[in-house]
C-alpha cells in the first residue's frame, strides 16, 4: 500500500504541474481578480476532483467511459459553459484591482467557488483520466471506495498547494497586473485559450 501511495502522489503531482484549463483559469482569476478568489476557484477545482474521485469508485465514471450519451451530454455541457466563460472574459471591461483588499462577498465566494468546481465538473476527460488511472494505483485487498477517495484527495491537496504557490508568484507582479491593459490583455490570452477548450470539446469524435 505505501508503495502504491508513493508512486501515485509522484504521477499524480506531476500531472498536477502540467499546465492545462485548470491552471489557466487560476492564473487568469489570481492576475486579474486576485489571490483570494484565485483560491477559491483553486478550492472548487479540488472539490471537483473529489467528486470524480467518488464516482469513479462508486461506478459512475466507469458508466461515462462506456456511455457514449453520457460522454456526448457531459462534452457538450462542458463545451457551451466554457465558450460562454470565456465570452464574458473576452467582452469583459477591466478594472483596477486592490490587491491588498479583494475580499470577496459572501456571494462572490460562491461565484469563485462555483466557476472552478463547474470548470472541473463539467470536463469528461478529467473523469475519463480518474477512471483510468486510479485504479492502477489500487492494490489489492483493499476497499476500492475508500482507497479511491485517498488517493484523490492527495491529488486535491497537490492541486490546492500548487495552486496557493502560483497565486503567490503572481504577488511581485501586483503593481504591473493592476493595470487595466494588462488585465485586458489577461483576459484576451484566456479567453481564448477557454474557447480554444470549448471548441475542442465541440468538435471533439469519441470512438
Amino acid at each position: 500500500m505505501i508503495h502504491a501511495l508513493i508512486a501515485f502522489t509522484l504521477a499524480a503531482g506531476l500531472l498536477t504541474i502540467t499546465p492545462g484549463l485548470d491552471t489557466a483559469l487560476l492564473l487568469r482569476t489570481a492576475a486579474v481578480e486576485g489571490t483570494r478568489r484565485a483560491m477559491l476557484a483553486g478550492a472548487g477545482i479540488c472539490l471537483g476532483c473529489l467528486t470524480w474521485g467518488l464516482a469513479s469508485a462508486i461506478g459512475l465514471g466507469a458508466l461515462l467511459s462506456v456511455s457514449r450519451f453520457a460522454y456526448s451530454a457531459l462534452r457538450l455541457a462542458g463545451a457551451v459553459y466554457l465558450i460562454a466563460l470565456a465570452v464574458r472574459m473576452l467582452l469583459r471591461t477591466p478594472h483596477r484591482i486592490a490587491w491588498g483588499g479583494d475580499q470577496p462577498s459572501a456571494d462572490g465566494a460562491g461565484r469563485w467557488f462555483t466557476r472552478g468546481l463547474l470548470t472541473n465538473l463539467l470536463n469528461p476527460k478529467v473523469g475519463i483520466f480518474y477512471v483510468t488511472f486510479l485504479p492502477q494505483f489500487v492494490p489489492a485487498g483493499v476497499s476500492v471506495t475508500w482507497f479511491s477517495m485517498l488517493l484523490a484527495g492527495i491529488h486535491a491537496t497537490e492541486g490546492i498547494l500548487w495552486f496557493a504557490l502560483l497565486t503567490l508568484a503572481t504577488r511581485p507582479l501586483a503593481s504591473w497586473l493592476e493595470r487595466p491593459r494588462v488585465a485586458r490583455t489577461i483576459d484576451q490570452i484566456t479567453g481564448t485559450m477557454l474557447a480554444g477548450f470549448g471548441v475542442g470539446l465541440l468538435l471533439e469524435r469519441r470512438n
